[in-house]
């Protein structure tokens, strides 16, 4: 016996074939979102990084400057100083 294709069959075919399409775009989507936003976020980390290891070494640099223009500090009693502060 062979299928008789009626218009509501065909129809349905057609309305699941772009159902399924438009649910693989979505997935798509998300998934692309979800990979730009751990790009961010490493990003934002990596820079976070960096400008904490420039900030520690500017106020390394200064505390430098505080000690040694006339030679007055050894470089021992900077890196007490240091210790200090923290």
């Amino acid at each position: 016996m062979s299928k008789i294709f009626t218009p509501v069959s065909t129809a349905r075919r057609s309305a699941e074939a772009l159902l399924n399409q438009s649910k693989k775009r979505e997935a798509s989507f998300k998934w692309e979102q979800e990979r730009e936003y751990e790009a961010m976020v490493a990003k934002t980390a990596r820079l976070r990084e960096l400008r904490l290891a420039k900030e520690a070494a500017d106020k390394g640099s200064s505390l430098d400057s505080r000690f040694t223009p006339d030679g007055a500090a050894s470089s021992q009693e900077v890196d007490e100083y240091r210790i200090f502060l923290r």
